[in-house]
This record gives structure tokens, sequence and C-alpha cells, in this order.
């Protein structure tokens, strides 16, 4: 039975950037873009439409990619991520977020097959 559950492991990682520009949300997703397979992604609203976008999303698929590492992009502020998906999805994500920005985890919320982990990205 362990190979069938296996088998059915949520692969998928739902990303919510706020209280950050546009600039810096397609710097983090570039980043993500480079490893991941983006499956998903809400376009930002165009330049002067109102009202502002403050959150950007994004899907990602962490069982395939590319795996390119980039260098970092230089972040203008403090990024705020909310993580959401399987514990090990969700952990890959962490680590190669941890591999270009500073972050500080600020909340996890865990479910019984999901977690969301609440993190603040900054530049290095």
């Amino acid at each position: 039975m362990r190979d069938v559950y296996d088998l059915n492991i949520d692969t998928d990682v739902n990303v919510q950037l706020s209280d950050c520009r546009q600039e810096d949300a397609r710097a983090v997703f570039g980043v993500l873009d480079h490893y991941y397979v983006l499956e998903d992604v809400e376009a930002p609203a165009p330049a002067g439409a109102a009202p502002v976008t403050t959150v950007w999303m994004a899907t990602f698929d962490t069982s395939g990619g590319r795996r390119e590492e980039v260098s970092p992009p230089a972040l203008s502020g403090k990024v705020v991520a909310t993580l959401t998906g399987g514990y090990h999805a969700v952990g890959e994500v962490e680590k190669v977020l941890a591999a270009g920005f500073d972050i500080e985890s600020i909340q996890a919320v865990s479910g019984d097959q999901e977690t969301e982990a609440r993190l603040l990205l900054a530049p290095r």
C-alpha cells in the first residue's frame, strides 16, 4: 500500500508573493522557473491599471524541470512568500529559495498531507 501512496504525493507548490514590487516578484519567480516547471502564473495587472496587484501567484511542479542554478537577482527589499503544497515539495522549494536569498521563517501551518510555510525573503 505504501507504493501506491508514494505515487500520489503532490509535487505542486503554490507560491504567493506579497508586500513587494512587481520586479521583485518576477525575480523570485524567475529563480524558481529556472529550477522547476512553471505550471500556472497569475499575470500582474498592466502598468497604470487599478486596483494595484499586491499578491502574485504561481504554481511550480517540483517533480521536473531544468534544475538550473542561477545567480540570485537583486531584490529592492523584502518579499513575503507563502508556499503551499506537500511537505516534501514545499521543503524543496524552500531549499532553492535559501540558496538565492536570505530567508526567515515567519510561520508554518501543518495539515494532514499539506503544509503552508510563510517566509520572509531578503536580498543577500
